[in-house]
């Protein structure tokens, strides 16, 4: 199997699992303060990890990657921060359309910081798939521009500098445990701070209900699908030619967001929106099968020349 259809699975396990800890984020947003959920999401799975690394191999970061991880550990907390504030002040339409423009930004950080040379396939590809999702969200003609939204913009761009970041780190010899581990540490630490304005308070022992259970399990169980959707990235940056190469791909995290949502929430979508999901989809298979198609056209013209 071609290394391009192996980057494309990886992205799409990766996808999966955000779209899945993004369903539980927002169940858990009514419980919880956005800077307490934030802290989570990065402090379990940077523990988890940390546990990993402490029975197979411990070894402190390169010194080298330091500076990449630390501003993807930055990144990864202001994006947190920012599109959990979102879900929490934004209509669900207004959030997902604005942290969707993270992958818009990826190719532009990459011309402008590494002067890396902007693909016709995936310019085009990101056109279309941004079409899909305005087309996804349904009527946005009655949003307007007001400061919570540029907190939204804020999600979409802090997502696009820990991609970037990642897929600089992917390309040393750390293996993509030790680089994750160290980047969650790193992201719940920069977030302690915002702890001091809204501490835990746990109940006392021996009076847990069955809704602080269930908090718990769904807790953990996002720290796992967390620690997936950064492993399977991890893998599909490290065989990728450059970030911006997967950049329209993480448009399918709306597409499992919208799958989800029909079968648990029996949400009916009208013509425009199925259209923009077929654009998704139709986008998806373009970025990972269209470079072999021009190529398989050129060898044909080649050969009948």
């Amino acid at each position: 199997m071609p290394t391009q259809v192996f980057a494309i699975a990886f992205m799409l396990c990766s996808t999966l699992s955000l779209s899945l800890s993004g369903l539980m984020t927002k169940y858990l947003s009514d419980s919880f303060a956005t800077q307490q959920l934030a802290f989570l999401r990065f402090a379990l799975p940077g523990v988890l990890l940390m546990v990993v690394m402490m029975v197979t191999r411990f070894r402190l970061p390169m010194k080298a990657m330091r500076k990449a991880l630390f501003l993807r550990s930055l990144c990864m907390a202001g994006c947190q921060l920012c599109f959990i504030y979102s879900l929490q002040t934004l209509s669900l339409v207004e959030s997902v359309v604005l942290f969707s423009t993270g992958p818009l930004f990826i190719p532009l950080l990459e011309k402008l910081f590494f002067h890396v040379q902007l693909k016709v396939i995936t310019l085009i590809s990101l056109v279309i798939t941004f079409s899909g999702v305005m087309l996804l969200a349904g009527d946005v003609s009655g949003i307007h521009w007001r400061p919570e939204l540029a907190i939204g913009v804020l999600a979409g761009f802090f997502n696009a500098g820990s991609q970037l970041c990642l897929y600089r780190v992917t390309k040393s010899d750390m293996r993509n445990t030790e680089l994750n581990a160290w980047s969650f540490v790193m992201a719940a630490l920069a977030l302690t701070p915002f702890l001091m304005t809204s501490p835990f308070s746990f109940s006392p022992a021996g009076s847990l209900t069955g809704h602080d259970v269930l908090m718990g399990i769904a807790v953990f169980a996002i720290a796992l699908l967390v620690i997936n959707t950064q492993l399977f990235r991890a893998k599909a940056y490290r065989i990728a030619e450059s970030g911006s190469q997967l950049a329209p791909l993480i448009f399918t995290n709306l597409m499992f967001s919208a799958l989800w949502q029909t079968l648990f929430f029996d949400v009916q979508y009208s013509n425009a929106q199925r259209l923009g999901l077929t654009l998704i989809v139709a986008s998806t298979v373009f970025v990972g099968f269209g470079p072999k198609l021009v190529q398989s056209l050129q060898a044909m013209r080649l050969r009948h020349a």
